[in-house]
């Protein structure tokens, strides 16, 4: 799918969303991105994108800016390049972080001059791209929605006005999600050691069949193992989100560390497929 956008974007953050979304649009020059990792820079210029030295250079001239930074990094993105926005420009935060979080960030952006929205990115951007599924909150969602549509992105749906019911919706949502990943691996650990993988896995078959559990738990390991770090910056905001709604997030907490602790790590396993009447 390309898209050639009549808007201006900016992105601020070049890693996995950033290099996909612009690769799969086809936004070439339309594009002009910024990372502070200076080493991405070839990777933009791969994309075809402007390779930007500076923020101020991506965002001068940008009406719609895809905020694509790590989770720790949303706010003080919005905090520190807000001033850079031209009146009236569309910041589109697809972090994933609390929806205090988000907040934050729009009291810095709408101070000075910029309009502020509350994306949820709901999949991994691969294989989706460009149909990823988005989430779309704030004042001026419904705009965001239709420049967003307009520069390629074909699965978007506002949810609301407020900024947070976005980021509210993928946190808790998440809470599941992430959860089940960490407990994957915790049953993993514990069963490997134990000898009993393959009795395990298969009971968990014979009890639902709607996807085996020997590709399920691969699955979600795996995707600990590569994406643990990001993950865990993600499920402490997801801790965040519980806590302001006065839920003690005793789970969520636990999946933090798991995430952590497994990322980069291998879980050595290779059970046999034992079907169970």
């Amino acid at each position: 799918m390309e898209s050639t956008p009549d808007l201006t974007i900016a992105l601020i953050g070049f890693g996995e969303a950033g290099s996909t979304f612009a690769k799969a649009a086809g936004w070439e020059s339309g594009a002009l991105a910024f990372d502070v990792v200076p080493a991405r820079r070839a990777v933009m210029e791969d994309a075809g994108v402007v390779a930007c030295a500076t923020a101020e250079c991506a965002l001068s001239d940008a009406d719609l800016v895809l905020s694509l930074v790590t989770a720790d990094s949303a706010l003080p993105a919005a905090q520190d390049y807000a001033a850079l926005l031209k009146p009236g420009a569309l910041w589109c935060d697809m972090n994933s972080v609390a929806p205090d979080t988000k907040r934050a960030a729009a009291v810095a952006v709408e101070a000075a001059g910029g309009r502020y929205i509350d994306v949820a990115v709901l999949a991994p951007v691969n294989p989706a791209r460009m149909n990823v599924p988005l989430l779309v909150a704030g004042a001026a969602a419904e705009e965001a929605a239709q420049a967003l549509r307009s520069v390629g992105f074909a699965n978007v749906r506002v949810v609301g006005g407020e900024v947070g019911r976005a980021s509210a919706i993928k946190m808790i949502r998440s809470v599941m999600v992430k959860g089940i990943e960490a407990l994957t691996a915790e049953m993993m650990l514990a069963a490997t050691r134990a000898g009993v993988a393959d009795e395990v896995l298969a009971s968990l078959d014979a009890s639902e069949k709607a996807q085996s559990w020997f590709d399920r738990a691969e699955y979600n390991v795996e995707r600990m193992t590569t994406h643990g770090l990001r993950r865990a910056a993600e499920m402490e905001e997801s801790c965040k989100t519980l806590e302001s709604l006065g839920v003690e997030p005793v789970m969520t907490s636990g999946t933090v560390k798991r995430q952590r602790e497994q990322a980069g790590k291998t879980i050595a396993f290779n059970p046999e497929r034992t079907e169970v009447a």
